[in-house]
């Protein structure tokens, strides 16, 4: 569920721990992903500090400086922990203490890929529901029986506490932060720096398999049209009249690309694009479901609410104002 937060008057404070062993993909993720963010004014959302016990950490190929030591885990607003090489040297006292710190005045604590074990190994994440790269999940559940591992998903928000799968799922928990900070309008402006889609939720798997016959056929000529026509009702046959496809075909071809079926898929475009314009104008409801479809003003409510958590008025609430946009 996406969670909402008040307006924040300064920048989000983000801290990223480097460990020993840190994964520089991940840490560079968490690092260029908040740093794009920026509001309507051009001004950062966030403030980001890379900070270690050491002032120089081995990341394989080259060396990183830092140049913070643990101080601005105190108090950041969201402490993001990158993956770490595994198995990993024993977690310090100083840094265990300093997550615990944070966990308990309510900063938002998040890991990349195996930093689920440093979060697992500081206590936070006994009793929750967390993920990992498919590959170190086994050696969590087994290692940490108190926590309820799925190796399944890409992330998982518990509110406080998130996790994400390896590589490219820790962007999309970085993009699913910056949306619940700021709003789908400063999330999706990220995205497109990134060249990544802001489509994937939490719950896709972290691992498709391949089609058994490779198909040189993409979906993307078909996904340019619907993300232009999402005020047209559509269905799955009229999906496939327009990619001169079987109904069958496609709904296997979205599954295999997107990890979700054509409906799921659209679903969720339009609720995006809802999202956009409940934080950018004054439309009413009833004028935003003319726009982005989805039936009547009753479903597009009921499936606004299913897939970001609240209702579309307090989603406005929650990021009109912080636009100027207002109700």
């Amino acid at each position: 569920m996406t969670s909402t937060r008040p307006p924040l008057q300064r920048p989000h404070r983000i801290a990223c721990l480097a460990l020993p062993g840190v994964l520089s993909f991940d840490l560079a993720t968490a690092c260029e992903s908040f740093r794009f963010a920026t509001n309507a004014s051009g001004a950062p959302c966030y403030q980001i500090a890379v900070c270690a016990e050491q002032q120089e950490l081995d990341a394989g190929p080259f060396a990183i400086r830092i140049r913070h030591g643990l101080e601005p885990l105190d108090t950041a607003d969201t402490i993001v922990v990158p993956g770490i090489l595994l198995p990993s040297p024993p977690l310090s006292l100083a840094a265990s203490q300093a997550l615990r710190r944070a966990a308990k005045r309510g900063a938002r604590i998040a890991s990349i890929c195996s930093g689920a074990f440093v979060l697992a190994e500081a206590g936070l994440l006994d009793g929750l529901r967390a993920t990992t790269h498919w590959v170190a999940a086994p050696a969590l559940a087994h290692r940490y029986p108190a926590i309820d591992v799925d190796p399944s998903v890409l992330f998982v928000d518990n509110g406080q506490i998130l996790t994400s799968a390896g590589a490219a799922a820790g962007l999309d928990l970085c993009l699913h932060m910056i949306r619940a900070d700021f709003g789908a309008a400063v999330a999706a402006h990220v995205a497109r720096l990134s060249v990544v889609p802001l489509q994937r939720e939490g719950g896709q798997a972290q691992f498709i398999p391949p089609p058994a016959q490779a198909t040189d056929k993409s979906l993307q000529p078909l996904v340019s049209w619907a993300l232009a026509n999402l005020h047209r009702p559509m269905t799955l046959t009229s999906l496939a009249r327009q990619a001169c496809s079987s109904t069958r075909t496609l709904h296997r071809r979205f599954n295999e690309q997107f990890g979700q079926s054509p409906a799921q898929w659209l679903s969720r475009m339009c609720v995006q694009r809802a999202q956009e314009l409940l934080e950018r104008s004054r439309l009413s409801v009833e004028q935003i479901v003319s726009q982005v479809g989805l039936g009547s003003a009753a479903n597009f409510r009921l499936q606004f609410q299913r897939i970001v958590g609240v209702s579309p008025s307090h989603y406005r609430k929650s990021f009109g104002r912080r636009l100027g946009t207002g109700d």
